[in-house]
């Protein structure tokens, strides 16, 4: 009787937390019964494919029940595939807030495999489903807090999907790293950011096809990545919130909502472009939005911005003519508006075109976003379940409207035509969204046809240059289509190539006494044409041109004069001259060496070097030599950590900036680790000044790509052997994404030691001036700007940098070296201009 009594009451506790289940959301209850549930009236039966899961439960609950967890991160360690859009895996979230990453615990994380960034959770499996459930999506949340260099080595990842057919509803993915978790139904679960600086921080890869999230929010800043990754991928009903480099370059966006913290939320799209309908764009960055960082194309269809100021709408920051963006029934604030009006032809108005049904069809009275025009493909997927609507939907043009082609493309081997030469073939390509591909529509071609002849038929055409000119002419290839879509291409054609212009008078040096410089003197058969001959100078160690190191180039135009000084003692000059004029390739470099060693009286003997870097060599020279610049790539001991490698072959090339330094010429870091070091003849134990003009190509004064040991070192009195002297570091750190630190550093055989404290500021933005020198004992430095900075309440950023500290020692050497280990291009500082002062 007792043993009866005794197992009843086990009974009766283990049921407890059953019978007293209740769903934090009062206002979409769920009745849990252990091995089913009912939610909105359905009952679903638990099993090897339909886990329920719930944050409130503990772990001894959840342990009766097979198929119940607590965490999502347990219950993937038990799908199951699905099999198809029937047979699927499904998740069922009760609203808690689920940690994908252990936000307390202290371990960084790092990628388990190169070149992949650390993942918080990778789900390996096809036709999975997860349902939240809950009306409000912001009471279902899967978390994570870490990105780049914060909490993670790399741009930390959430989630790695992998697998066709995922499908997602009522959740919210968030990475909260850079933004406060609020949560609403219980504000024991709220979390405040990890910081404030905004860093990488991503939510969710996938890899497959046929992926969809409805009713979904996606938040974080910087990198957002909303299931970047995969081929087909609706969002219906979303939610995001980003700053750059943010959304899915393929996704079809149907009545979703956007909050811009950023200027460029795409990095890119794909080749038939992202498609955002009906939805809502609201803009927090600057006064101007654009919408790719790379240039491609972009589709907009009932769509709205909402902004506090006027603001810039444009696709991209410098389109070229080539790209072609769509549009219809677009505003801002209420009123229309036309995305980058200020650029001819790039912007294609749909409205009242065929085209126009590829992505809003009115049926009956009724308009219907034709969804799936956009991700039928092959297999008839139809995740909006408009098919029926639109396969009823009269033809247009002769196209079903589910078969209509959203993109046009130009395709050729080559984009350089030559008069006289073969034609080159080039083909009309369309394609219908993702890529698909689709009949070609009617084109019409057009050019300039006093320069370029074209025959061929609709889709097909060659291409001949007759261009009888001298000048070779850029000619911009326009084709339009029956439906409204449009394509371009920029051709360069050239007349007929000449042959390499012959000597008339063969090259010598002659050399100018009072001047104390050499002249390249020469004579070409150029026919009345202007000379564009390529002129290199040399050092060389012997009168036959051996171990020659060119020291100074052309550009522009043929460099005939070269200035001797002390850094040409001992050598012999040479230059080299490959003969060109406007109608021909270069030729044979033919070189030509002073037959004098040059010695200390025949030099300008100078204590002032400048150069705006228009003949400066940018070819890799690794050697350290006295009077030589060593141009080379190097990994500091500091930056061990980070996993790269410097390029033994580019470092640098001259031209113009990117981004913020557009407009400006200099030298440009195209790899990380690009250093220059110049090495004087002589020691110098006095003092020395670097004057250094720079552009930084990143637009809001955070310098460097990202907080990952990336910095530029800015160094004087060195020795450029031993790696020792003094300087300033400038930096990006966790601390701020829109300022870096200045801090002044003394290198020791390559170990570098801060011997200031660090000033945060906003003033690394076009044109910099760095002023770094020494007086005595005394380093100090100037940094400051022209360019218009922002306003800031924070008094820890500053608008101009003044640093100073005590050396140790006193160098006996003149040394200069900057070393970069900053990304190129994008993220890289141009340098316009230096002097070095050796006092």
């Amino acid at each position: 009787m007792k043993t009866g009594l005794l197992f009843c009451l086990c009974i009766q506790l283990l049921c407890l937390p059953l019978c007293a289940y209740e769903s934090l959301d009062k206002n979409n209850p769920i009745v849990f019964k252990g091995d089913y549930f009912v939610y909105k009236g359905d009952t679903v039966r638990l099993n090897a494919k339909a886990f329920f899961i719930d944050g409130q439960f503990s772990d001894e609950e959840v342990k009766q029940y097979p198929y119940v967890f607590n965490s999502l991160n347990e219950a993937v360690k038990h799908l199951t595939e699905g099999v198809s859009d029937s047979d699927r895996m499904v998740l069922y979230v009760a609203p808690y807030v689920y940690w994908i990453d252990d936000p307390d615990d202290p371990e960084i994380r790092k990628p388990k495999r190169k070149h992949e960034p650390p993942f918080g959770l990778e789900i390996d499996c096809p036709w999975l489903k997860i349902v939240g459930l809950t009306d409000n999506p912001e009471n279902v949340v899967f978390a994570s807090n870490r990105g780049q260099a914060q909490g993670a080595v790399g741009n930390f990842t959430m989630f790695h999907f992998k697998g066709d057919g995922l499908s997602l509803h009522n959740l919210t993915f968030g990475n909260y790293c850079n933004v406060d978790l609020v949560y609403p139904l219980d504000a024991a679960l709220n979390r405040p950011k990890r910081m404030s600086s905004i860093t990488q921080a991503q939510l969710a890869f996938a890899d497959g096809d046929r992926l969809e999230a409805h009713n979904v929010r996606f938040i974080s800043r910087l990198n957002t990545c909303p299931l970047n990754g995969g081929r087909r991928t609706l969002f219906d009903r979303c939610y995001f919130e980003s700053t750059d480099d943010a959304l899915c370059g393929t996704g079809v966006y149907l009545n979703c909502g956007f909050t811009f913290y950023g200027s460029k939320p795409f990095y890119a799209t794909s080749e038939t472009g992202a498609v955002f309908l009906n939805c809502d764009m609201y803009v927090r960055s600057g006064e101007r939005q654009y919408l790719t960082k790379a240039e491609s194309p972009m589709i907009l269809v009932d769509c709205r911005f909402h902004t506090e100021r006027p603001v810039y709408l444009g696709w991209t920051q410098d389109p070229t003519p080539r790209l072609r963006c769509y549009q219809s029934n677009v505003t801002c604030n209420g009123k229309a508006v036309t995305l980058s009006a200020d650029v001819p032809d790039i912007t294609v108005d749909m409205t009242g075109k065929p085209l126009l049904a590829a992505y809003r069809v009115e049926n009956k009275g009724k308009v219907v976003y034709n969804t799936y025009n956009l991700l039928c493909g092959d297999d008839n997927w139809d995740p909006m379940g408009v098919k029926e609507e639109i396969v009823s939907a009269p033809q247009v043009l002769g196209y079903n409207v589910w078969e209509i082609p959203v993109s046009l493309g130009l395709s050729s081997r080559t984009d350089l035509l030559e008069a006289g030469q073969t034609g080159h073939n080039i083909i009309g390509i369309a394609k219908r969204h993702n890529g698909y591909d689709a009949r070609i529509p009617e084109l019409e071609w057009e050019c300039d046809t006093a320069l370029l002849l074209l025959k061929g038929d609709n889709s097909q055409k060659i291409m001949y240059s007759i261009n009888g000119q001298d000048l070779v002419k850029r000619v911009i290839l326009r084709v339009r289509s029956d439906i409204g879509l449009e394509a371009s291409k920029v051709l360069t054609v050239s007349p007929k190539e000449l042959d390499v212009p012959a000597f008339s008078h063969a090259p010598y040096l002659e050399w100018n006494k009072k001047e104390k410089e050499l002249a390249l003197k020469y004579e070409l058969d150029l026919q009345g044409r202007a000379d564009q001959s390529i002129i290199t100078w040399y050092r060389c160690t012997s009168p036959d041109g051996s171990h020659a190191i060119p020291v100074k180039v052309d550009r522009d135009k043929p460099e005939t004069f070269y200035r001797l000084d002390q850094n040409d003692v001992g050598y012999y000059i040479m230059a080299g001259i490959s003969p060109k004029h406007i109608r021909s390739k270069a030729g044979k470099e033919t070189r030509v060496v002073w037959n004098r060693i040059v010695s200390a009286r025949m030099v300008h003997q100078n204590t002032l070097y400048r150069t705006d870097f228009k003949d400066f060599p940018v070819m890799q020279q690794a050697e350290v030599l006295p009077g030589f610049w060593t141009v080379d790539g190097y990994k500091p001991s500091d930056t061990e950590a980070y996993e790269w490698e410097a390029d033994s072959v580019r470092n640098w090339v001259y031209g113009e900036g990117l981004d913020a330094a557009r407009g400006y010429k200099g030298l440009m870091q195209v790899s990380r680790g690009a250093r220059l070091m110049f090495t004087p003849v002589h020691p110098h134990a006095g003092d020395m000044e670097v004057n250094l003009l720079v552009a930084p190509c990143k637009q809001a004064a955070q310098g460097f790509g990202s907080p990952t040991g990336q910095y530029m070192d800015v160094c004087l009195k060195f020795d450029t052997k031993t790696l020792t002297g003094y300087g300033l570091r400038i930096i990006r750190t966790v601390k701020y994404h829109n300022a870096v630190d200045f801090y002044l550093v003394r290198y020791d055989k390559g170990r570098v030691i801060p011997i200031s404290d660090a000033v945060s500021g906003i003033c690394y933005l076009p044109e910099c001036k760095i002023q770094v020198k020494t007086e005595g004992n005394r380093l100090s430095v100037h940094v400051s700007t022209d360019a218009v900075m922002r306003e800031t309440d924070d008094p820890a950023l500053h608008k101009e940098i003044r640093l100073s500290a005590i050396m140790e020692d006193e160098s006996p050497d003149g040394g200069f070296c900057l070393q970069h280990t900053g990304s190129g291009y994008a993220s890289a500082t141009l340098l316009c201009s230096l002097e070095l002062e050796w006092k």
